[in-house]
């Protein structure tokens, strides 16, 4: 039970190995204690709403929502993905340790679309202006029709443990106009993440 063979003959993870990667703490408490607020936000926006944790110097999505009509995503739940091009990505690599920073910006960072920031000093830069501003943008990084915005989630220690994001098509929406609502969606994660560890 633990893998299904499909009508094609390919395999996929069965619903065994889906139960218990449902049992993992880390993201099943957070996924939990974030979907009204996720919920919420894709509600007023009608648009992709996506939470995230770190793992290692990979993404890993724990929740998503998909709005009404919006631009299509590469990323599902379970799936993972590099920090450098997400809104997610750069705002958990924003807040990585120093170490991890020199590791992933020393490597090759891959090119998705001619928007990907590649250049390791400009993506020094842009994640110095995640930490001051709050909030990240990944503009076209991903796919050249979609923009999306990130925002850190805490626990009670003050500790960014995971991002949410909101992703919308290019030219749709300024990322100056959604990163309150971003901000706002993360903080309440927060509070919520610090309560219920209390």
């Amino acid at each position: 039970g633990a893998l299904e063979r499909d009508e094609t003959g390919r395999y996929r993870i069965g619903l065994r190995m889906w139960e218990l990667g449902a049992l993992a703490p880390r993201g099943q408490a957070l996924r939990e204690t974030a979907l009204p607020f996720l919920e919420d936000l894709s509600r007023v926006t009608r648009e992709n709403v996506q939470l995230a944790v770190r793992e290692g110097a990979e993404v890993v999505f724990v929740e998503r929502l998909a709005g009404s009509g919006a631009v299509p995503v590469q990323t599902r739940v379970g799936g993972r993905f590099a920090l450098t091009a997400t809104g997610v990505g750069l705002v958990l690599l924003a807040h990585s340790p120093p170490e991890l920073q020199d590791e992933v910006l020393g490597a090759r960072i891959e090119r998705y679309t001619p928007f990907t920031v590649t250049d390791p000093q400009r993506m020094r830069r842009m994640l110095a202006d995640v930490r001051r501003d709050g909030h990240s943008v990944s503009d076209r990084q991903v796919t050249d029709d979609a923009l999306s915005v990130g925002a850190p989630v805490s626990d009670a220690r003050g500790q960014v443990v995971a991002a949410v994001s909101l992703v919308v098509r290019h030219g749709s929406v300024s990322a100056r106009a959604l990163a309150p609502l971003v901000r706002t969606t993360a903080a309440g994660i927060s509070r919520a993440l610090s309560t219920s560890t209390r």
